[in-house]
Order: C-alpha cells, then sequence, then structure tokens
C-alpha cells in the first residue's frame, strides 16, 4: 500500500501590495503577490489581546489579467499548495524561498463584487451574495473566548 500525502493551503488574508504580473521566457504569466493574515488571542497571564502577522508570498501561474483586481489592502481567498525552492544568490550562496502555489483566487469585498479566478474559468465579476436576516441565535448571546474551555 502506497503512502499518501496532503499539500493543501487555504488562506484569507489581505494584499501587502499589488501584485505585479511578469512573463517568464516562454510566455507565461506569473502574478506573484504577498498575502498577510493574522490571528488575535487573549494572553492567559495578563488578560491582553495580542495579535500576530503572517505573511505569504503568493504565485498564480498563467492568469494574465487579474493583477488588475489584486490591488493592496484587498482581502482575497487563496486556494493552493506549498513549494520551497532553492536558487543561488549574486554571492553564490544558496537561498531558499517558500511560496504559496494558487489553484484558486477568490476576490473578497471589493464594493459590493467579488471577482473569481480559477484553473477553469477566467476572472469575472459576480454580485456578492447580500447577507440574509436570520433569526438571533442563542450562541450569539454573551460567548466570549473566556467562555471556552479550551
Amino acid at each position: 500500500m502506497a503512502s499518501r500525502s496532503v499539500n493543501k493551503v487555504i488562506l484569507i488574508g489581505h494584499l501587502g501590495k499589488d501584485a505585479e504580473t511578469r512573463f517568464t521566457a516562454g510566455g507565461a504569466a506569473r502574478t506573484t503577490f504577498t498575502l498577510a493574515t493574522s490571528r488575535r488571542w487573549k494572553d492567559q497571564q495578563t488578560g491582553e489581546w495580542k495579535e500576530e502577522t503572517d505573511w505569504h508570498n503568493v504565485v498564480l501561474w498563467r492568469r494574465e489579467n487579474v493583477a488588475n483586481y489584486l490591488l493592496k489592502g484587498q482581502q482575497v481567498y487563496v486556494e493552493g499548495r506549498i513549494q520551497t525552492r532553492a536558487y543561488d544568490d549574486k554571492d553564490g550562496n544558496k537561498r531558499y524561498v517558500t511560496e504559496i502555489v494558487a489553484d484558486d483566487v477568490i476576490l473578497l469585498g471589493a464594493r459590493g463584487e467579488a471577482v473569481e479566478e480559477t484553473p477553469e474559468a477566467p476572472a469575472r465579476a459576480r454580485p456578492a451574495a447580500a447577507p440574509q436576516p436570520s433569526a438571533p441565535s442563542p450562541f450569539d448571546a454573551g460567548v466570549s473566548d473566556d467562555d471556552v474551555p479550551f
């Protein structure tokens, strides 16, 4: 029986700068951008809220027009895989870079519209779903992180 493995990444974050598209010598479009994801927690000793931000380098292949929509501060959903590659810098030192190679990128919350980019369909504008009013949930009433036992 062969062993199985999974290399799948799903991120929702904000772009750190506008995306850049460059072309390889063979003419393939390579769009790159940085994505910030944050987590927030309450320190158990001090009771203070703390926040930590991680930065991810994202690469999106063969999507020439998507960089026009990937602007600094934009919230995006990214789905893909982690890849680490090695190269030699100008001084001959071996360097490593870890990137997220994106399969899907979906823009979130762009002035009432979202744009989806997938391998099967080019980027297209579609209206964002309007929030539907719902009955108040008993789980919404006064539950905080302090009430969760783990």
